[in-house]
């Protein structure tokens, strides 16, 4: 569908990558991974048309729509949530005008035996055609759909966009995207506004209902769940991969190490035929022996290394004085602005707690990290313990540093005492060595920003961390050493996040916000979710928890069998397969609500009662499970048929846009059938 041919970009005489060459085909979903700074975006841009490389082609086929969401946009507007989203379907409308303005003129005109007029009906007959293909003015239901999965409530959809956060009308961009569902979709950190039902959503949708997908995420969760194929920009080389994220991670490893053992035998090879030439160049008898190991020398290729960018995130919070055993009670806790946010909230954090706030956006997380910090009043009680001394990781950290500091006056206005005198050391550790160090913030990209300001927090010692966001723009390498550095704090942690893979393992309780209530889960992030109202959600905990593993330590593993593919770079050269996927966490959990009563257990229900309760729940996952099936029938159906009318025959064969909007309406039936099933299912489990 797109062919990358022998890219290249230079930034100042400086090489981003060189002769880069691969194909998008249709229905890919490919990752496209990397260091921050290695070129991710800007591959991106380029593929989009945003953007010109030093050379090479980037070659579509004419008519191929390529959609772009990139990570940061400038968003203003006054119209509402439903009429922003509408403007994704404006194509309609024109088409829609001009059918008005031919049906008038053939009203006016009476040369009707005319080519003039032959040609005007021609023209009307494809574009109504057209028209009613594209499933004419009946798209309000598709946008009010796609809204609501990403997180909007019905009664968000007349609200003025200028009232919404920049995270909310990013996610309003990202539905406009999806709705014009073009051929190729290009998407820079779709989820760094959504919410873990939101994130569920996008995945189901580009798994079931995308065209080809190039994304770039640091959520790791998200990238196996929804792509196939890994594309790596390394070291200035563009290696592909055939396999999911997790597999790619091990391949990668395995190709690097051939190539070391492969490297260090042609290394010992030339040292021979080096001696050998040095020990017998000036003996007449050995002459012809010496010039055919010279001969022998000079026809050895030399096997290439991978270069590795070793540096890391190294992340040692520093020692500081013991809390209380009690950092944080919460009692009867309420908050409200114009309607009541968060209510009767009850909540105790122990000293080396490590817990995890989660839920929708809006539903109070922030809020409630405001109220611990002082920062705006509420009703009710809310202690800090003795000495619990906090350090605090804002969701909008990174956007707080002043753009025109370098990044070592940044540090160095906030040092004191002997630290300043390590600056230096403390921004290599977090790759800010050498040049790197004076670069101004606002040349920097999000995750630099983002590593930038956790320096700011870990200048001074802390037991009580509450980080909200961390891991936006953080690429997955840091990630991971954030996550370790967590796991080795020895004090409390409240972290706010939607990174499933982040939490996994690393938090032993679960605050879940949502309704205005705050309910307390035993266990970890994948405990919570097999207890979720939302069957999705639940189902995916189900998965990870059973069919993966169990254990209860941060950084569990099980290696098993999957099939992998080959890497290949630009320039053909492929490695050994190899086979690999991680494990989740899995265990057993309880549960207990904040300020509600109990649900009543079991036991008090009788057999009969039991019994039905069992019938229905199994009626309605048949029910789920029939649905999607039929939807990826229909689907499937419908990708065929689309390919049948984009070819000359099936652009002229009117029956098939009949079949075409009879098989949308059957899907949007389906789809609504699937729904109120899910629904029902998840208030019964409920």
């Amino acid at each position: 569908m797109i062919s990358v041919e022998h890219l290249s970009v230079e930034f100042s005489a400086k090489p981003l990558f060189t002769d880069v060459s691969f194909v998008v085909n249709d229905r890919d979903r490919i990752a496209l991974t990397g260091k921050n700074g290695a070129g991710k975006s800007t591959l991106l841009k380029i593929m989009a048309g945003q953007q010109s490389p030093t050379a090479g082609t980037v070659i579509a086929p004419r008519g191929t729509s390529v959609g772009y969401l990139p990570q940061v946009m400038e968003l203003a507007g006054d119209r509402t949530v439903v009429d922003e989203a509408l403007l994704a379907f404006e194509h309609i409308h024109d088409l829609q005008a001009d059918i008005e303005r031919m049906q008038a003129e053939m009203g006016e005109r009476t040369d009707y035996e005319s080519e003039a007029y032959m040609a005007l009906v021609e023209r009307y007959t494809r574009a109504e055609e057209r028209f009613q293909m594209l499933g004419g003015l009946n798209f309000r239901a598709e946008v009010e759909r796609t809204l609501t999965g990403l997180g909007f409530e019905r009664s968000d959809f007349d609200r003025p966009t200028r009232e919404l956060s920049g995270g909310w009308r990013m996610r309003i961009e990202l539905a406009k995207l999806l709705l014009r569902q073009p051929d190729v979709l290009l998407l820079d950190e779709p989820t760094t506004h959504l919410d873990i039902e939101s994130i569920q959503w996008l995945e189901q949708y580009l798994q079931q209902r995308a065209g080809a997908v190039i994304l770039v995420s640091h959520d790791r969760a998200f990238i196996n769940n929804v792509t196939t194929r890994t594309l790596e920009i390394s070291c200035g080389r563009v290696w592909d991969y055939k396999v999911k994220y997790d597999e790619y991670v091990r391949l990668r490893a395995e190709r690097r190490e051939q190539q070391l053992r492969a490297y260090e035998n042609q290394q010992k090879e030339i040292a021979d035929l080096k001696d050998f030439i040095e020990r017998f160049r000036y003996k007449p008898t050995k002459a012809v022996q010496v010039q055919e190991r010279i001969k022998q020398l000079n026809r050895i290729v030399p096997i290439e290394v991978d270069e590795v960018d070793n540096s890391a995130l190294h992340l040692k919070f520093p020692p500081c004085q013991r809390s209380g055993d009690f950092p944080l009670i919460v009692e009867d806790l309420s908050k409200s602005y114009q309607h009541p946010v968060i209510s009767h909230v009850n909540l105790t954090i122990r000293r080396g707690e490590k817990v995890a706030f989660v839920g929708r956006n809006g539903e109070g997380k922030s809020t409630l990290v405001k109220c611990i910090l002082g920062e705006i009043p509420f009703e009710g009680s809310l202690k800090v313990g003795h000495n619990a001394q906090i350090g605090y990781f804002a969701q909008n950290q990174a956007q707080l540093l002043d753009p025109e500091l370098t990044v070592f006056d940044t540090i160095d206005r906030v040092a004191r005492g002997d630290i300043r005198t390590r600056i230096r050391d403390i921004l290599g550790a977090f790759m800010f060595g050498g040049e790197a160090s004076d670069k101004k913030v606002k040349v920097l990209s999000g995750g630099e920003r983002s590593r930038l300001a956790m320096i700011k927090l870990l200048l001074e010692p802390v037991n009580f961390l509450i980080l909200d966001e961390p891991t936006n723009h953080l690429d997955l390498r840091s990630k991971d050493v954030l996550k370790e550095a967590v796991a080795a704090f020895d004090g409390t942690v409240i972290i706010v996040s939607h990174d499933r893979q982040f939490l996994d393992g690393l938090v032993e309780k679960v605050y879940s916000f949502g309704g205005g209530r705050v309910r307390e889960h035993l266990g970890g992030i994948y405990d919570w979710l097999r207890l979720s109202p939302n069957p999705s959600l639940q189902r995916e905990g189900r998965e990870l928890s059973q069919g993966l593993g169990s254990g209860s330590s941060a950084g569990r593993s099980s290696v098993g069998n999957s099939s992998a593919g080959r890497p290949s770079s630009s320039d053909g050269r492929s490695a050994s397969p190899s086979a690999g996927r991680p494990s989740s966490s899995a265990g057993r959990s309880a549960s207990s609500s904040a300020g509600a009563p109990s649900a009543p257990s079991s036991g008090k229900a009788s057999y009969e009662e039991q019994k039905a309760a069992a019938r229905e729940r199994r009626k309605l996952e048949r029910a789920v499970a029939d649905a999607e099936a039929e939807m990826t029938e229909l689907e499937a159906a419908l990708h065929l048929l689309e390919a049948r009318m984009s070819t000359p025959e099936g652009a002229a064969d009117v029956s098939l846009y009949e079949r075409h909007t009879r098989l949308r309406q059957q899907i949007e039936d389906v789809e609504a059938r699937w729904l109120e099933a899910s629904e029902a299912l998840g208030k019964l489990e409920n």
